[in-house]
């Protein structure tokens, strides 16, 4: 009997809020065995970022063959891929190792609405990641930038999500965390639209809530969930982690990775 593995490809967060500490965190919550591909180190804390170190490429594209040749992966998540040679050279792996149930968190739009990615970037990670993805969650702004349209009401939520799946090919879950009014987001496969609706929370801003929903999926997918219940899981653990969310810093709260992840009918272990 083993344990259900996920990878995080993504990068570091110094305060714990998001990236791949905030996955590895979601992933054990979880019941699954989280592994990571580190991208890029960040000096950051509540109040931003303050510096930045991109990893070559070559270095990530080798921590994910470790992996793969000794753990293997049951799921992956992709989260801050900075430049265009780690985008490539991430595509390159997952198709060459087959790596199943990806999600991709496209992190293109920083919470202040600034761009993270250029035009080419773009370019290049519409071509070679969102192909490879079982689902993609951007959230309004990173939808808009994907579907060339502004995204503002439910109705151009569901028109993103779909033009986003013909161009892809990919399930699309557009989150609604940035809109008025309940936390509603959008899953659309291909055939239908499901609403994932929760009450929303006032309060100030919640640091690491896209790489936990990303990651959540990830895990729920890893160990034996399918799509719609992997999503409805984790829009569940997220609720739960912003309304218990840590008030350490100065300045955004912390989701709280502490808490109980949803059950399913998979603890986790797998059958040999």
């Amino acid at each position: 009997m083993r344990v259900a593995t996920a990878m995080t490809i993504a990068g570091s967060d110094s305060c714990g809020g998001a990236g791949i500490q905030a996955d590895l965190k979601t992933m054990s919550a979880f019941g699954v065995h989280g592994t990571s591909a580190l991208t890029s180190i960040t000096a950051q804390n509540t109040l931003g970022v303050r510096r930045s170190f991109h990893l070559p490429a070559e270095l990530v594209g080798e921590q994910i063959d470790a992996i793969m040749d000794d753990m293997g992966a049951d799921a992956a998540k992709t989260g801050m891929l900075a430049t265009e040679e780690i985008m490539e050279i991430v595509g390159d792996r997952i198709r060459e190792r087959g790596i199943p149930n990806v999600v991709v968190d496209p992190v293109m739009v920083a919470t202040s609405g600034a761009r993270l990615m250029d035009e080419k970037a773009t370019e290049v990670f519409v071509r070679e990641l969102l192909p490879l993805a079982l689902v993609i969650t951007p959230n309004v702004d990173e939808a808009a930038v994907l579907a060339g349209f502004t995204v503002e009401t439910p109705a151009a939520m569901r028109d993103a999500a779909r033009a986003i799946h013909d161009l892809t090919g990919a399930s699309v879950l557009v989150k609604g965390g940035h809109m008025s009014g309940d936390a509603t987001d959008v899953l659309y496969d291909g055939v239908e639209f499901r609403d994932f609706t929760s009450r929303r929370i006032e309060g100030g801003r919640i640091h690491g809530t896209g790489c936990t929903l990303a990651a959540a999926i990830a895990s729920g997918l890893a160990r034996g969930d399918a799509l719609v219940r992997a999503v409805e899981n984790a829009k569940d653990f997220v609720t739960r982690g912003i309304k218990e969310s840590f008030d350490i810093g100065r300045g955004s709260a912390l989701v709280n990775h502490t808490v109980r992840a949803p059950s399913t009918e998979s603890d986790g272990r797998m059958e040999e």
